[in-house]
């Protein structure tokens, strides 16, 4: 079974594909969604992330405290990294369980930091959604209305940029606007098919 990785950066619009995928009954593993459940509900996650970042990583309610978080981690590198080694590799190894209870041609993982995290290194292909940064900063704008755009730009420059990616990606879906969607989507999935029947 083919493992294939999608991802873009912050604002580029990779759930959208990706939900067009899911359409095509390509099963689907969102590494963020699980993510989130393991750090609200995972023992050991919750008393790593806690000896990281303090009691206030939780609030009282036992609820994983995101604004605190996000708080120390964009503003402290070393600080994120710590975080993400707590937190990926316990979704590599739900990703791995849950794709060998599949049955498809190919599975699907979506990742904001896919490359970031080294999760790239469990896909057998991957997808990058890409669009410009002008486009992407207003799409923030709307789903966040709060965040300045000085916020937007702080926490995409912990991304690697679009231009490195595309160079380690298989293949590069443009959702900047200028191109129809749609087709290009089913080209890959084509293309996916294609490899999987290979294998």
């Amino acid at each position: 079974m083919l493992k294939v990785g999608i991802t873009g950066n912050m604002g580029a619009g990779k759930t959208l594909v990706a939900e067009v995928f899911q359409t095509l009954r390509v099963p689907f593993f969102s590494a963020d969604e699980e993510a989130i459940l393991l750090t609200e509900n995972n023992p050991q996650v919750k008393s790593e992330i806690t000896s990281l970042l303090g009691r206030q990583a939780y609030t009282p309610e036992g609820t994983y405290n995101r604004k605190f978080i996000a708080e120390q981690i964009f503003t402290n590198p070393l600080l994120l990294e710590q975080l993400n080694a707590i937190i990926h590799p316990a979704v590599f190894n739900r990703f791995f369980e849950w794709a060998d209870e599949q049955q498809a041609p190919y599975v699907m993982k979506e990742a904001a930091i896919l490359f970031e995290s080294g999760a790239d290194k469990t896909c057998d292909k991957i997808i990058f959604v890409s669009a410009p940064e002008s486009v992407r900063i207003e799409r923030v704008k709307k789903r966040n209305p709060a965040w300045s755009e000085a916020d937007i730009r702080r926490r995409m420059q912990t991304q690697e940029p679009e231009e490195a990616k595309i160079l380690k990606s298989d293949y590069v879906i443009n959702n900047g606007g200028e191109e129809f969607l749609l087709p290009q989507i089913l080209h890959v999935h084509k293309l996916l098919l294609e490899e999987a029947n290979r294998r």
